[in-house]
Parts: C-alpha cells; sequence; structure tokens
C-alpha cells in the first residue's frame, strides 16, 4: 500500500491588502447618529432624574454628573464619526470580507464554502433611510461570523444572492 498523504507548502498566499474595499453608505452614519442620540439623551434623562431626585446625594457635584455624561458623548461621537469611514467590505469570487475599527481594527474574511447561510436585518431607524444588515453564519456557531451594517438593501439582496448561488455551486 502506497502512501499517498501529501503536505504540500503553501508558497503563494493571495495578497488581502491589494482588495478594491468598498465603504459603507453614508446614510448609515446618520442612523449611527440617531441611535447615539437616542441612548444618550436617555442618559442625560437618568442624570437629571438622579440629580433631580437627590438620588445619590450628589447635589454637589450634580456638575460633574453633566459633564462625564457629556464628555462619553464627545468621545463617542469621535470614536463613531472617524471609525466610519474605516468600515469596508468587499466581495469577491471565492470569499466576502469587511474591515473596521478605529483604534482596534478587524478584518474578517468568510470563504464561500464555509457559509451556511446569510441573513438580512433592517432595524427601525435603517429602514426610513433604506439600509440592512448582512449577516453571513458559518458552520459551528450560532452567532453571525460577519456581520456589514448599512448596506443598501438592493445591494444587499444581490450580495446574498450571489453568495447563496456560490454556496450552491
Amino acid at each position: 500500500m502506497a502512501d499517498i498523504f501529501q503536505n504540500n507548502t503553501v508558497t503563494h498566499f493571495p495578497d488581502i491588502s491589494k482588495i478594491n474595499f468598498k465603504s459603507i453608505e453614508k446614510k448609515y452614519l446618520k442612523v449611527i447618529l440617531l441611535n447615539i442620540g437616542i441612548v444618550f439623551t436617555i442618559l442625560f434623562v437618568a442624570a437629571f432624574m438622579v440629580d433631580y431626585k437627590n438620588l445619590l446625594e450628589l447635589k454637589q457635584h450634580s456638575i460633574g454628573l453633566y459633564l462625564i455624561v457629556f464628555i462619553m458623548l464627545l468621545i463617542t461621537l469621535f470614536v463613531k464619526i472617524v471609525g466610519f469611514k474605516k468600515r469596508k467590505y468587499a466581495v469577491r469570487e471565492k470569499d466576502i470580507s469587511y474591515k473596521k475599527g478605529l483604534f482596534f481594527r478587524t478584518l474578517t474574511t468568510v470563504p464561500f464554502n464555509r457559509i451556511q447561510h446569510v441573513e438580512i436585518d433592517q432595524g427601525p431607524i435603517s429602514r426610513y433611510f433604506n439600509l440592512v444588515t448582512l449577516s453571513v453564519f458559518t458552520a459551528g456557531d450560532s452567532s453571525d461570523d460577519l456581520k456589514i451594517s448599512g448596506l443598501v438593501k438592493e445591494e444587499a439582496v444581490q450580495i446574498k444572492e450571489f453568495i447563496s448561488n456560490q454556496i450552491d455551486g
């Protein structure tokens, strides 16, 4: 019986740095800003209630409480606005890639032969702007492995159909 197992050394890797990534739809920044506005409005109302009802007996530090929430708002706005430009995706012949992050940058690539299914979700604010989130699921994990938010609905449907066709072969 001949030994047929071979483990060849890979010498040529596809260069992922030369992918032409496509930016997320600019309208998605409005969705992000609206979500931040809702969250920080709730935080300011909570800070007001704490101050007004003197729940934590912070009367002498109430300005500091508002200042902390305001500084958190500024930091969140900075990170989200500057980080928005880093959100990009690419669909190639055999995989889909997504990169994001301002301080902690991530690049996720999922080959089509690992994908189990693809979903398109749409929240209420995103629905107003005709934007969706494309989620890609691979085998062996219950959570999505790649999630691209802020795609135009028609484009996301095309990507989903393309991936489904590639999966089915």
